[in-house]
């Protein structure tokens, strides 16, 4: 139907690295909640091609910003890293989605741990007074394959600069030997112990929510590392201690 769809302009485009795109939209989307997602479509040989991406920016800024991979052959994102500003796509007419801290409970440290683009969905909570006032100190953990896929590099120090000591930032990075990153893949350095020695914090059900974004591979293995500690998954109506987003 076309009354879910409102159009959204292209205002700028930013190439981190090969096949890795933001791209930001002027689009008259409603109030939203920092982690949720828009879906972003194009009318593609006659039909409307539609995925969910999940905003980089916070509620309280405009524009609209996305971060994406380009798939080679896939059925969207080719389209998208072509599109330049002035350009015009669709944007559904409100966001969705639950990956939110609306109902989860205070504790000691908030942990958001993100692959690949999954990164930007926490750069939206962490620019929002929530994680502040709920928790007493963050940690954003980025694990990637290349050091070049670290992206988003001058907004994660605004956040450092603003926070201090309350904010810890982790990057992970598996194929290369990186300076400041940690060498693995999270699964990895969960379980070895050192993700937690590099932060000097543990993770454990009394004092921790666990926030996991990106592949899907990463998330199926930590939320048996993190069962296996007891904690348990966060649902609206029986709050828990790690939360999952599932749409990548």
């Amino acid at each position: 139907m076309m009354n879910e769809w409102v159009k959204g302009t292209v205002v700028g485009k930013h190439t981190w690295t090969e096949g890795l795109y933001s791209i930001q939209l002027d689009a008259p989307l409603g109030e939203f909640r920092a982690g949720q997602f828009v879906k972003v479509a194009m009318d593609i040989a006659g039909e409307r091609v539609g995925r969910p991406y999940s905003l980089v920016n916070p509620p309280s800024e405009r524009p609209l910003e996305i971060l994406f991979n380009e798939l080679p052959g896939g059925p969207l994102t080719p389209y998208l890293s072509a599109l330049n500003p002035g350009d015009t796509v669709w944007v559904s007419a409100k966001a969705g989605g639950i990956f939110t801290l609306e109902a989860v409970e205070a504790a000691a440290t908030l942990w958001l741990l993100a692959t690949g683009t999954a990164i930007g969905v926490y750069l939206s909570i962490l620019r929002t007074p929530d994680p502040w006032e709920r928790f007493e100190r963050v940690v954003l953990v980025h694990g990637v394959r290349s050091a070049t896929d670290l992206v988003y590099g001058e907004t994660i120090a605004a956040i450092a600069q603003r926070w201090g000591e309350r904010f810890i930032f982790v990057p992970v990075v598996s194929r290369e030997s990186c300076p400041q990153a940690l060498a693995g893949r999270i699964t990895d350095l969960l379980t070895s112990g050192d993700l937690e020695a590099r932060v000097g914090v543990r993770i454990d059900p009394a004092a921790s929510h666990v926030m996991l974004c990106g592949n899907a591979a990463m998330i199926k293995e930590v939320k048996l590392l993190l069962e296996a500690r007891g904690l348990v998954r966060h649902r609206r109506n029986a709050p828990g201690q790690y939360s999952t987003e599932h749409y990548h």
